[in-house]
């Protein structure tokens, strides 16, 4: 029988996890989850496994919040914060780093409520629409990519090369997930050159300043914050469950519910996909027990810990996420008056080598770990930083 200390213990311990995982670069939360479910066995011998998940979810939702903050100062994002990284290098260079993080915080709570406040609707609505979407997936991707290609190229030339991109990025993929690798270790290694590398290129061969950050004392709330944080949670639930949609897909529908792609309003398109990000870690579990499809890798390590889920322990969740959310919101916003204040007229380029060595050291210290090809693993980051690096030569996004 679990107890309230050791819920709360195990809430605390996943925030706290969390927020080392979501601040240092290049560090996935399924990587986490992944070590931690492998020694769920010896775990689970002395702990009740409820206290587990709320261990797990805790971990993802303060993650999720978290990692703007290095994919804003460093560039170095995952998928799910892959699209921000133009608009927040933008507030950054302006002196407006604190805004955006507090941007990014304040859609990382509202997309939890959101997700809460719009739950009875989804346990009613989803089941019967799920059925019927199910069948045609593969047209909706089909759609959603060509959509989204035809929205970011500004001219032929711009839609060829994301044609182009877009069949190479299929073709890495389907290589990867044939590869005898892990698909956490094959993504990682995806992400780290086409998002993170490759956007740190640039910051180090610049060797440019990080300009003097205000501190902003406090957010405005606005009718963009609003729509940003509807738009963000809306695209979560799409999310939820349409198998083959990710972030980069739920973000541009954010976007485009949003009428923004980051130019005019970056601070509403930060908050429309932190919303989004945050909100899809309680989601995609709670999508377990609606339509029984977990929808993230922390939901998986999920439901292998807990066979049986029921109201009860939705509930257990919905609070977990609650105080793990809240947590980790008062962590964001002073981590970033802390980094905002001691990261002016640091040299960038010294501070994006330092993390490229770390993030490359990474992968690589994983696929050693894992026993995975060292030269595949090479070849497979050196390709996709190679194109990375080159999409903003052709101004498409």
């Amino acid at each position: 029988m679990m107890g309230i200390i050791e819920i709360l213990f195990a809430c605390l311990l996943g925030v706290i996890t969390g927020a080392l995982t979501g601040l240092i670069p290049g560090i996935h939360v399924n990587t986490v989850g992944a070590f931690i479910f492998a020694a769920s066995g010896q775990i689970l011998g002395f702990l009740p496994e409820e206290v587990l998940a709320v261990f797990l979810l805790s971990l993802s939702v303060t993650h999720a919040l978290l990692e703007f903050i290095p994919s804003t100062l460093l560039g170095v994002p995952d998928e799910a914060t892959a699209l921000s990284v133009l608009p927040g290098h933008r507030m950054v260079l302006e002196g407006r780093a604190g805004e955006a993080i507090r941007a990014a915080t304040v859609g990382g709570v509202g997309g939890i409520l959101l997700t809460i406040i719009l739950l009875p609707f989804l346990l009613l609505a989803l089941p019967p629409l799920y059925g019927f979407i199910r069948p045609h997936i593969w047209l909706i991707l089909i759609l959603v990519s060509g959509y989204m290609m035809l929205k970011l190229s500004r001219n032929f030339e711009t839609l060829l090369w994301a044609v182009i991109l877009f069949l190479f990025s299929g073709a890495m993929g389907w290589i990867i997930f044939q590869a005898p690798i892990s698909p956490g270790l094959g993504l990682m290694t995806l992400f780290t050159g086409f998002f993170g590398l490759s956007t740190m290129v640039y910051s180090f061969s610049s060797g440019s300043y990080l300009p003097e950050q205000e501190i902003e004392p406090f957010t405005e709330f606005d009718g963009g914050t609003a729509r940003s944080v509807l738009a963000g949670g809306l695209a979560s639930v799409l999310l939820g469950f349409l198998p083959g949609f990710g972030p980069a897909q739920g973000g541009m529908i954010a976007c485009s519910l949003t009428g923004s792609g980051g130019e005019d309003s970056p601070g509403d398109f930060i908050t429309a996909l932190s919303c989004l990000n945050t909100s899809d870690a309680l989601f995609s579990l709670l999508t377990l027990y609606i339509i029984g499809n977990p929808r993230s890798g922390i939901a998986v390590y999920i439901s292998q810990i807990m066979q049986d889920i029921d109201a009860g322990h939705i509930f257990l969740f919905i609070s977990a996420s609650l105080l793990a959310v809240s947590l980790a919101a008062v962590i964001s916003i002073r981590a970033a008056d802390y980094l905002c204040a001691n990261l002016s007229g640091i040299n960038y380029g010294k501070i994006s080598l330092v993390v490229m060595l770390f993030m490359t050291a990474s992968v690589f210290v994983f696929a050693v770990m894992e026993g995975a090809s060292i030269p595949f693993i090479a070849l497979a980051l050196i390709a996709s930083t190679s194109f990375g690096t080159n999409t903003p030569l052709y101004r498409y996004k």
